[in-house]
């Protein structure tokens, strides 16, 4: 039998690999907010050595998936509804701005590799399937941000990514699974929203429905984890007065 290692690593450096691996599992709910991202426990798992492990912890912890706490270990964010405000509001920025920058500098070759995203997953559509889905999905978006050809603003979006709880909005999929057809089906004409701006180079489209699509996961935040609509609002009506503004 295949061991974690063989199933979920692949030819980086193998402390990228590991992180890769541990991204996906935190994403796809096996390590929840607070649980603890045990060293030994997953150099064997993943029959690794400790010292990759150690290092890709040091990378989780970096990019603000994963909190080190003194003289206990790493564990997974747990993040309070201050936060996830605080991180909704500068991914409405980031996303805005992304989208901008990319709508100017994106090539043919990185529209094709948006659509290949996108018809990947097309293919990922059950409930098991979900970890997978999100995955891609990250890689959309990340995909965008490279196409800025910003690499600040590419750095900064991975941080805030990573602080936005994307990943637990997914928990409700499997409490309420007759979410699920609906969902992909949504975030399907959602990206396709997005790459069709692109493909008209048309700047304001692209960024109002970028931020439509952030602001869908807003409605998932109030609904699905309990944070307050008056605040998400606010936060929404600051970003989108700012970018009036600046127009």
């Amino acid at each position: 039998m295949a061991s974690i290692a063989e199933k979920e690593l692949t030819h980086k450096p193998l402390r990228d690999e590991i992180y890769d691996a541990l991204h996906r599992q935190i994403i796809a709910g096996k390590y929840g907010p607070g649980d603890w991202l045990r060293q030994e426990d997953i150099a064997n798992q993943m029959g690794v050595s400790m010292t990759p492990v150690r290092e890709a912890l040091d990378l989780l912890v970096a990019k603000g998936l994963a909190e080190r706490v003194p003289y206990r270990g790493v564990r997974v964010r747990e993040i309070s509804s201050k936060e996830i405000l605080e991180a909704y509001g500068l991914r409405l920025m980031l996303e805005a701005l992304i989208a901008r920058e990319a709508s100017l500098n994106i090539t043919s070759e990185q529209i094709s590799k948006l659509q290949e995203i996108m018809n990947e997953m097309d293919r990922h559509v059950e409930l098991n399937e979900m970890p997978q889905e999100r995955q891609l999905s990250r890689e959309f978006h990340s995909a965008i941000a490279e196409a800025s050809g910003n690499s600040l603003l590419i750095q900064m979006y991975a941080i805030v990514s990573n602080a936005f709880p994307d990943w637990l909005l997914y928990e409700a999929l499997y409490r309420k699974p007759e979410l699920v057809s609906g969902s992909v089906a949504q975030t399907h004409d959602e990206h396709s929203a997005i790459l069709d701006a692109f493909k008209k180079r048309d700047t304001d489209l692209a960024v109002k429905v970028s931020l439509e699509h952030v602001m869908e996961s807003g409605r998932w935040l109030e609904t699905y984890r309990d944070v307050p609509a008056k605040l998400l609002r606010e936060q929404e009506k600051q970003i989108t007065h700012l970018i009036k503004k600046t127009k």
